[in-house]
């Protein structure tokens, strides 16, 4: 549950570089530690993973070419799969968000958003009519030669679908009726900035960005009545040029909307911002604890990267003054893709 009662989290893995799929881990709500109890294969690379708001569903995306979504049961601490996985017409999906009684899920393989019905009882239904395929390109020539939706969620309101493109450098919000997903505006970022994933501000008035293609994160204004994206500024996610190529990754804003963080898979760091409405100023970074940190979560007061080619979940105490993460452990989990409560 999202309110910091959450008792379990599940970690979600590549199966094809050797990760167990979908682990169930205590949670220490004082500490913040994890602590593994239980595996559950069989789903090929479930690299994503969303809880249901009630706690007893968690869905998990297989992010392979014949792109599907699963249901499982969470029977205390272990793992019931509800029904086979569900096929969403579509390859690679990245990530998936439970949206006016769908699962949606973003399908980078095939640059698509797919909106897959949830029964009264959780399982799931075929998507049917429920896909909307992405068009265009963008001026990296190895990355952006077609569409590739990286990201999908519902927006603060509950009114619209919000999905981010790195392909195409865009966002596209949508709208569903009668389980189909209908555009209703796209909005470009830079070219070639490569957007990931988008986070919200809780006043629900501001999102963020973070661009995987150049080591930024757009600040825009978000307006629900209108279903429109604003790009206002756009921010450096490290304090100097990197290396190399940077590739950050995740993103999440801190409960309270003060601060912000971002982890960066190239130079295997996280970052600290603070947040001004449509302003961020870099207030430091720290190393992540291990590397390639492919997802970043936010929960009570704890961060979590999931870092995949080390194979270690790592978590950090935030300091409610600074925003600073200091880290606290880490657990082994082998192809480590990304970390969801419940």
């Amino acid at each position: 549950m999202a309110d910091g009662s959450a008792r379990r989290a599940f970690i979600g893995s590549f199966t094809a570089a050797g990760g167990p799929g979908i682990v169930t881990a205590a949670v220490a709500p004082d500490t913040g530690a994890l602590t593994c109890l239980s595996g559950t294969a069989g789903l090929p690379d479930p690299s994503y993973l969303a809880v249901a708001p009630d706690g007893e569903t968690l869905y998990a995306v297989s992010e392979t070419d014949r792109g599907a979504v699963a249901a499982y049961r969470v029977k205390g601490d272990r793992l019931e799969q509800a029904g086979p996985p569900v096929s969403v017409d579509g390859s690679g999906p990245t990530h998936l968000s439970l949206f006016a009684g769908h699962v949606l899920t973003a399908n980078y393989g095939s640059g698509s958003v797919t909106a897959v019905p949830v029964r009264a009882d959780g399982t799931l239904a075929p998507a049917a009519s429920g896909v909307l395929r992405h068009t265009g390109s963008g001026p990296h020539v190895h990355r952006q030669q077609g569409p590739h939706a990286h990201q999908v969620q519902p927006d603060p309101s509950g009114r619209w679908a919000v999905s981010v493109d790195l392909g195409t450098d865009s966002v596209r919000v949508c709208a569903l009726r009668d389980g189909r997903l209908e555009l209703h505006r796209e909005i470009a970022l830079r070219p070639g900035s490569g957007p990931r994933h988008l986070a919200f501000h809780p006043d629900g008035e501001h999102a963020y960005v973070v661009n995987e293609l150049t080591p930024t994160v757009t600040a825009c204004r978000w307006d629900a009545a209108t279903g429109s994206v604003q790009p206002l500024t756009e921010t450096q996610v490290l304090p100097a040029a990197p290396a190399g190529d940077a590739y950050p990754s995740g993103i999440a804003v801190s409960p309270d909307g003060r601060f912000l963080w971002t982890a960066t898979r190239g130079e295997d760091v996280l970052s600290t911002f603070a947040v001004d409405g449509g302003r961020l100023r870099l207030l430091g970074t720290v190393p992540c604890g291990g590397r390639w940190p492919r997802a970043l979560t936010e929960h009570a007061g704890f961060l979590y990267a999931a870092n995949e080619h080390s194979g270690r979940v790592v978590w950090f105490a935030v300091d409610p003054d600074t925003g600073l993460p200091h880290r606290r452990g880490s657990v082994e989990v082998p192809a480590v893709s990304c970390v969801a409560f419940g």
